[in-house]
């Protein structure tokens, strides 16, 4: 079902049990990535903040260095601990052993709740286990929506990526491609696997597998030109995340191809690229959002006993495409660095 979520925005799954708050105050949570942490709590004398009682919370994800989109995260994260009077404490390694060592690391300092990605959702089977029994509190966050049960977490924010990479195959074949590759930028994550297999299950062309390290963008860049100038046939790269997106720009380029540029996720240079056209569009799953909402329902279980989405369903926050027709209303909230 297609429905809007803002003017010209089109939204292709509807969320479960989105809920708002006001009073979004920023105040202080710093915090750090690559497997290192900062511990700062926001201000507890600040106008909306909670009079609750102080709690400490693990945001602990797979962000790889030099992926802005976790930005957009973790300023959801630290306006939800703002607000609710929490010390929030962010870690994040892209490697899948060294992030259920972050997790480990939570469960040592005896949180009160963790917010967890579940990319390589078998490799933190064990430490949530371990979670469980200590009597932590645990939500899923972006990556897993197919696994946070099995997995015993209490709620689920995010994309069905499966849903939106359908969604990105009949997008293509909306605007005429015949031949795509899909560049994963992550070798072993459930999620970028699962949208470009979605993707591939409704397009009508043919959508090749591009595997890049992208933690290395000199080589992104090389990695897609070398594909541009092997097939001149590939009339879109699609790319998983935007900061590969606008390498690719630069690959297109290099490469002397005619193909355009589609791709998931945004952030303000992408909006302002879909706005010159150097990108055709882009699918949107809100990361602000999840970030708020893993955190402050943490909160809402702790101090109400609130499972979002009845703790049966996951809470969609995604996807929504992004165009020229709709990218204006978008690209005022990217400038805040909160889409």
């Amino acid at each position: 079902m297609v429905r809007s979520s803002h003017p010209r925005s089109r939204r292709i799954a509807p969320a479960v049990a989105v809920f708002a708050a006001a009073a979004l105050t920023l105040a202080g949570c710093s915090s750090s990535s690559g497997g290192k942490k900062s511990e700062e709590g926001g201000s507890t004398s600040a106008a909306g903040t909670a009079d609750t009682p102080r709690m400490t919370v693990a945001l602990v994800t797979h962000q790889g260095p030099g992926d802005t989109f976790w930005d957009i995260v973790r300023k959801g994260a630290e306006a939800a601990a703002a607000k609710d009077n929490i010390k929030l404490v962010y870690s994040a390694d892209p490697n899948a052993g060294n992030q259920a060592n972050l997790v480990q690391n939570a469960i040592d300092q005896k949180v009160d709740g963790i917010a967890v990605t579940l990319a390589k959702p078998d490799a933190l089977k064990g430490v949530l286990a371990k979670a469980g029994q200590a009597g932590i509190p645990v939500v899923g966050l972006n990556s897993g929506l197919g696994d946070w049960q099995d997995l015993g977490l209490l709620e689920f924010f995010g994309q069905d990526e499966s849903v939106a990479g359908e969604a990105f195959g009949k997008k293509l074949n909306d605007v005429g491609s015949k031949k795509a590759v899909c560049v994963i930028h992550e070798q072993g994550n459930v999620g970028l696997t699962q949208r470009c297999d979605g993707a591939k299950k409704t397009f009508r062309g043919t959508l090749d597998t591009l595997y890049v390290n992208g933690t290395d963008m000199p080589s992104v860049k090389s990695t897609i030109i070398a594909k541009l100038k092997q097939d001149s046939g590939i009339d879109h790269v699609v790319t998983l995340g935007a900061p590969f997106a606008m390498t690719a720009v630069q690959s297109v380029a290099d490469a002397g191809s005619k193909a355009k540029i589609a791709t998931f996720d945004l952030n303000k240079d992408l909006t302002g690229a879909i706005e010159k056209d150097e990108i055709e569009f882009a699918v949107d799953q809100q990361p602000y959002l999840q970030g708020y909402l893993a955190v402050d329902g943490l909160w809402l279980h702790k101090n109400n006993g609130n499972y979002s989405g009845g703790g049966e369903q996951p809470v969609l926050t995604g996807p929504a495409f992004v165009d020229k027709s709709n990218v204006k209303a978008v690209a005022e909230f990217a400038a805040k660095g909160t889409r």
